[in-house]
């Protein structure tokens, strides 16, 4: 199966197309616009099978092919925004997420309320964080998201097939003010290492005129 992650940097109904051609299964999309309330009739029909939370044009999307079953798990957020959590096919849960406001300190209570249903998810999303950040948020850090996740057996798909320490990222994800001299690798997979079959990050030259993020994407071995 091959999922896609990727900040849209808004107006996703106008980028849509750029995206599916990827030809992927499901797509995991921040900072786009809610479907149910567009006028955009052919951003509906790509949205044809999707959960979405957010507020008016500014939200985090799980698209999915219309074949594809999305089950909302339902998960209580305490307060905390952007998280969708949701079974695919009765196969596997997917949790898709976007690192907005308290950025990786929401992401880390997020995970301790629901760590004991996460082992044997795929989680995935802009996470806007990285370990070189860690000084700035106490306990509350990237790498402490990472250590616990890796204790689930879900490891950093891009880190993992490269061979990479947290921090000392070669291929970057995200580039700020779109400027080629201002790289992060700030947006991930995780998963189990078994179902990593490639993992493959946009180039610069193809993206940056829609976003500031690359697309990240992921073909997982069921």
């Amino acid at each position: 199966m091959k999922i896609v992650s990727w900040n849209c940097n808004g107006a996703f109904r106008k980028k849509y197309k750029a995206i599916q051609e990827l030809n992927c299964d499901i797509y995991v999309i921040q900072e786009c616009e809610d479907p149910a309330t567009t006028k955009d009739e052919e951003y509906k029909k790509f949205a044809s099978n999707y959960l979405w939370v957010g507020y008016k044009n500014k939200g985090l999307g799980i698209f999915a092919k219309d074949a594809i079953v999305l089950k909302d798990n339902h998960w209580q957020t305490y307060g905390l925004e952007w998280f969708i959590s949701c079974t695919v096919n009765d196969e596997f849960s997917l949790l898709g997420l976007w690192g907005c406001g308290s950025y990786i300190e929401d992401i880390y209570v997020y995970l301790q309320i629901h760590n004991e249903k996460l082992k044997n998810m795929l989680i995935c999303g802009d996470f806007n964080s990285n370990s070189c950040w860690d000084k700035k948020h106490k306990r509350r850090t990237h790498s402490s998201v990472v250590n616990e996740l890796e204790g689930l057996g879900l490891h950093s798909c891009y880190h993992l097939k490269e061979n990479k320490v947290q921090g000392e990222e070669e291929k970057p994800t995200f580039f700020l003010y779109r400027k080629k001299e201002k790289p992060y690798h700030i947006d991930y997979f995780f998963c189990e290492k078994e179902k990593i079959n490639y993992l493959e990050i946009g180039e610069f030259d193809d993206w940056i005129l829609l976003s500031d993020h690359m697309p990240i994407i992921l073909d997982m071995i069921l």
